[in-house]
């Protein structure tokens, strides 16, 4: 299926369109959320206020990261050098990611999409598994083993900046962990030390479950791995109201649209799937509804 089969000129200019106004009101929608969240904590600080964080957080950084991942297509605003700043400092360093490593590399799964030559598909190609084997990966993920290992990797890799020869390697991980202790001590001014420790733990530890399920939702299990047409090979999930606040934040959910069409910024993918909706493109194809029903498609009976 090619863009140019499916829309007109217009229409794929107006859904390609920018606007820095819409980009700027998702990062701080995002970033008041945040804040929002850790003021609530720092003044009623009881058990449900605790627990609502928990909660909550991981969809927050889940956030951060599909505003870094629309950044590094170009596309959350007008001008590359906001694209860049925004993407790389306010978001993706957050996540313990490097905007222009993880563009690179997510421009090369766009192009092999529905190959076996996909760079991302050793996280889902071997779906669906036993439910043991979910449960397996799931409980690495909370007890923070998943976690451990990507941070063990960012510090070893940031240490390589000692060796002259390994500074351009090893220079955007002393980034991530600069703009840490910044966002650290911003965190223990503003509010509380304990708040960043929060947010650390959650980071390596739920938060690896909930990018694990976006990788999942995106393209395991889904009618056929190995064809280019992205109804086949990538999935959108239809989120529900809570779900978008955890799981599916910024319209992460709309992921055949986005590789349909990566041009489309991410605040206008809800109206650019009703578009395709309303064409005729899904007419075979299944939609699906619920984060539950995706959980009931990676695990085998």
């Amino acid at each position: 299926m090619k863009v140019s089969e499916v829309l007109n000129k217009e229409e794929i200019a107006y859904f390609s369109r920018k606007s820095d106004w819409r980009g700027l009101g998702v990062i701080l929608n995002t970033w008041a959320s945040i804040l929002i969240l850790f003021f609530i904590v720092s003044v009623w600080t009881n058990a449900i206020t605790i627990i609502a964080l928990l909660l909550l957080l991981p969809g927050r950084m889940l956030a951060l990261a599909v505003i870094s991942h629309d950044c590094g297509h170009k596309v959350l605003f007008k001008s590359e050098k906001l694209n860049f700043i925004v993407g790389q400092y306010f978001s993706a360093n957050l996540v313990f990611t490097d905007l222009t490593d993880y563009a690179t590399s997510h421009r090369q799964h766009h192009k092999l999409a529905g190959t076996d030559q996909d760079p991302d598909l050793p996280n889902y190609q071997h779906y669906p598994v036993e439910k043991s084997s979910f449960k397996r990966k799931i409980i690495r993920d909370i007890t923070g083993q998943t976690g451990y290992k990507l941070l063990h990797y960012v510090i070893r890799s940031a240490l390589q900046y000692r060796h002259k020869e390994q500074r351009q390697f090893a220079w955007p991980f002393v980034k991530e962990l600069f703009i840490q202790g910044v966002f650290a001590l911003f965190v223990s001014l503003a509010f509380t030390p304990t708040l960043y420790l929060i947010w650390l733990g959650t980071f390596f530890t739920s938060y690896m479950i909930i990018v694990r399920l976006r990788q999942l939702a995106e393209h395991a299990s889904v009618p056929n791995l190995y064809d280019p047409d992205p109804r086949q090979n990538t999935r959108t999930v239809i989120a529900r109201w809570w779900e978008k606040l955890i799981l599916a934040p910024n319209n992460v959910n709309f992921h055949v649209e986005h590789h349909f069409m990566a041009s489309v910024p991410c605040y206008r993918l809800a109206e650019f799937h009703q578009h395709l909706q309303d064409k005729g493109v899904y007419k075979n194809t299944v939609i699906t509804k619920g984060y539950p029903r995706l959980l009931k498609q990676l695990i085998t009976p």
